[in-house]
């Protein structure tokens, strides 16, 4: 494979030759994606046309498509004890029971997307949107009616260097790169290399049984500082199939050495609550917007 550098703020980052990001920049012609045979139909993608907008990076086009992707979550119960010594005092984490919080792990594969295929894996501290003070959980409760997800991440590795940059300087988000595979097709599968190039977590699991939905768009509102100030940004979910499972059974985490593996250990996380799996889906990712807290 082979690869062209591209500048990205003041830093310079290599690319796929010839790939999206080099050929488009940000900015596709819809019609031309829409000849590639490993795209589905872009419908979701022509109701947001892209705009130019200043970014931390400098002006940038938003938002950023994923054309294709597959992707696992696992939701865990963890003690708010040990939640509240990873998460900034003016976020308040959503409680399942009395001292008990949510941690989500979770895994993507995008094949497709504006700025080249990557894997990427997640960790984060599920969170009440921060601008409701009162009615806590009538707030949560509507969230969940309207599908939309408020989360702090804690951890975000991934495995391409544009994927790291843009991550970092442009949303500052804990990024960092590593080996990542992830495979979502006749099971559920996820390694994340550590230190010297041993494993860090591995995941396995089996599928739940899948469906394919008319019509399930769903949003995850990531809530993060960005140049000392509060910002959120969003990623919108066209999920075409997708399925769940409550107490999954048939699910293996291996801890081995690395940043991930110590997080979920201080975090004391467990047997999984849920798992959610989306072997096919669409995205769009938003350039963060400023948020008063």
């Amino acid at each position: 494979m082979e690869f062209t550098e591209i500048t990205l703020g003041d830093r310079t980052v290599p690319v796929v030759t010839n790939g999206y990001y080099d050929r488009y920049r940000m900015n596709p012609d819809l019609d031309e994606i829409q000849r590639d045979p490993a795209v589905g139909d872009l419908a979701f993608f022509r109701r947001m046309p892209k705009r130019m907008t200043d970014s931390a990076l400098g002006p940038m086009w938003t938002p950023n498509f994923y054309y294709r992707a597959s992707s696992a979550q696992l939701l865990f119960a963890v003690s708010l004890s040990r939640l509240r010594a990873h998460l900034p005092a003016s976020l308040e984490p959503v409680r399942i029971l009395p001292g008990v919080g949510l941690i989500a792990l979770a895994l993507y594969r995008y094949e497709i997307c504006d700025n080249d295929p990557y894997n990427e894996v997640g960790v984060a501290v599920v969170v009440h949107d921060p601008r409701r003070h009162r009615a806590r959980t009538l707030g949560f409760l509507d969230s969940l009616r309207r599908r939309v997800g408020y989360a702090h991440v804690l951890a975000l590795p991934v495995n391409t260097e544009i994927a790291r940059v843009r991550g970092v300087d442009g949303y500052n988000l804990p990024k960092w790169r590593t080996d990542i595979d992830v495979s979502i097709d006749g099971q559920v599968y996820a390694r994340v290399a550590g230190t010297e190039g041993r494993t860090d977590i591995e995941v396995g699991a089996k599928l739940p049984a899948i469906r394919k939905p008319r019509s399930r768009v769903s949003a995850t509102k990531l809530i993060h500082t960005l140049g000392g100030r509060w910002h959120e940004t969003t990623t919108q979910t066209n999920a075409l199939a997708i399925g769940a499972q409550f107490l999954p059974t048939h699910v293996r985490l291996l801890h081995g050495t690395g940043p991930l593996t110590d997080l979920l250990t201080e975090l004391g996380v467990g047997r999984p609550l849920r798992m959610e799996v989306t072997t096919e889906a669409q995205l769009a990712l938003h350039l963060p917007r400023p948020l008063a807290l």
